[in-house]
């Protein structure tokens, strides 16, 4: 497989929904442990589908699937941004920009 860096966006949508469909599979048959690794690898290749320049340093994101999760972005590095969630323990930490709630800019 190559790597989603050399992927079209149609490419990576492709795999995305390949992976959406494992997953379900699995969670039907009630393999936690694979749907899991299945969910984290959609995850990592939705990141490659994020506008980048829309992150910015310093501003307070929504963690996106928690209602209640703030993470504030100190600097990314590849797909990742790293930096503290509102409220916990303040050690840095790295998150998959995938998980950010950007806003939509309009066209």
């Amino acid at each position: 497989m190559i790597s989603f860096g050399q992927m079209t966006r149609v490419e990576i949508e492709r795999y995305i929904a390949e992976t959406r469909e494992k997953m379900r599979k699995a969670e039907m048959m009630g393999i936690e442990n694979e749907y899991r690794v299945l969910e984290r690898q959609a995850l990592i290749a939705e990141c490659y589908l994020v506008d980048l320049s829309q992150i910015e340093k310093g501003k307070i994101y929504k963690v996106i699937s928690n209602e209640d999760l703030y993470f504030k972005v100190d600097y990314l590095k590849g797909v990742f941004a790293w930096g503290f969630f509102i409220g916990g323990d303040h050690h840095e930490e790295a998150i998959p920009v995938s998980m950010l709630q950007l806003n939509k800019r309009k066209k």
